[in-house]
């Protein structure tokens, strides 16, 4: 790969935003950037755009009308992974619903490939440790409690490769599992749950440092009953996973969690249907009717994953909730990146991956590079 030197009216940085500004790659990596307009020609100009690090999506579960918990995941992580780079989302996690566990252990193993070859950043086991009464789409006949056992049996199917296991702390022997799971190295995210504020905070103690889509399928805040999202978002070591899609959260809410522009972390918690045609799909072996952008339940309506991509999530949170543009683009970026533990993506810096999307001034996607190439389309 040649040198590739790029110039927009904008350039987000992690601690500014240049106006206009340019970035130089080489390699498959950032090389510099810098303010104003660069020395020589530039290999690609965008005039009225924003050049902005490649979105990362910490929390998905399908797309283009694929789903990691298909027979065959690893063919699937393929179309997925393809789909929602379109979209601007260049490190992705493979997220995991509800399943039997040999199910799940034949899925971790066969994605851990994925994940050692650089397709994914990782995955995400959401289940089968969450609470029956706060589920959401998940199979109650499925759910467990978190047996040591059965956590080592699908942590080293993974081989190191699953960074995030969501616990509901309230189960038997949840907090143990908490700190189970942070001993491989792993993210614990409480969600999915109907802990108190208290219950939460010893999750957080014990090693939890995220929350699971936050306010969405767990206890709801009360005066004298706080729950677990004021445990979560109190705590300035904990990241905020936010559906920044105008079904999971109203946009005031979104903005209240945004306020904290460190910790706020857009996922899509997308599922097949997202970048597909509307109609009947599955997740975890249960019915979704998607109609007019939300995904739910055939059974009773409960709200079942989207079908949103980050690139909409960063317009929603700019135009809806008021979030600044640069703000909106760490939480799509460099917020999940560092909750993972990722340090060469979700940023614009030297010695950074050249993962980057271009913004259009209506937010839309205009163009994205993947470790130096530009994708086609």
């Amino acid at each position: 790969m040649s040198p590739t030197l790029i110039s927009a009216s904008r350039v987000i940085l992690p601690d500014a935003v240049l106006e206009p500004g340019w970035v130089e790659t080489d390699g498959g990596r950032i090389t510099a950037a810098g303010p104003g307009l660069p020395t020589r020609e530039p290999d690609a100009a965008f005039p009225d755009a924003t050049l902005a690090p490649g979105f990362v999506d910490a929390h998905i579960h399908g797309g283009g009308g694929f789903s990691f918990n298909d027979a065959d995941p690893a063919a699937a992580a393929v179309r997925i992974a393809g789909v929602h780079r379109s979209h601007g989302t260049t490190t992705l996690m493979a997220s995991l619903v509800t399943a039997p566990l040999t199910q799940l252990e034949k899925a971790v193993a066969a994605l851990a490939a994925l994940v050692e070859e650089g397709v994914l950043a990782g995955i995400h086991l959401e289940g089968p440790w969450l609470s029956p009464d706060h589920r959401g789409a998940h199979a109650e006949h499925l759910l467990l409690a978190p047996e040591p056992a059965a956590i080592d049996r699908l942590m080293l199917a993974g081989r190191g490769t699953v960074r995030m296991v969501t616990i509901a702390p309230e189960l038997e022997g949840g907090l143990a599992a908490v700190r189970q799971i942070t001993s491989y190295g792993a993210v614990a995210a409480i969600g999915h749950t109907g802990a108190g504020y208290d219950l939460a905070r010893q999750a957080i103690a014990a090693g939890a440092t995220a929350g699971t889509h936050v306010f969405n399928a767990m206890r709801p805040l009360h005066h004298r009953e706080p729950g677990p999202a004021l445990a979560l978002l109190e705590d300035p070591a904990v990241f905020a996973e936010v559906i920044a899609d105008g079904v999971h959260l109203h946009p005031a809410l979104v903005r209240f969690i945004a306020a904290s522009p460190a910790r706020a972390v857009f996922v899509t918690d997308a599922m097949a249907a997202a970048c597909a045609q509307e109609g009947t799909y599955q997740l975890g072996g249960l019915d979704v009717r998607v109609s007019d952008g939300e995904a739910r339940l055939v059974s009773d309506g409960t709200i079942a994953g989207s079908v949103l991509t980050l690139d909409a999530a960063v317009r929603h949170a700019v135009h809806d909730a008021g979030i600044p543009l640069a703000d909106a683009v760490r939480a799509a970026s460099q917020n999940p990146a560092d909750m993972l533990g990722l340090s060469d993506v979700g940023r614009i810096g030297s010695g950074q991956k050249a993962d980057l999307v271009v913004l259009t001034a209506e937010l839309e996607v205009a163009a994205v590079m993947k470790e130096g190439e530009w994708l086609a389309g």
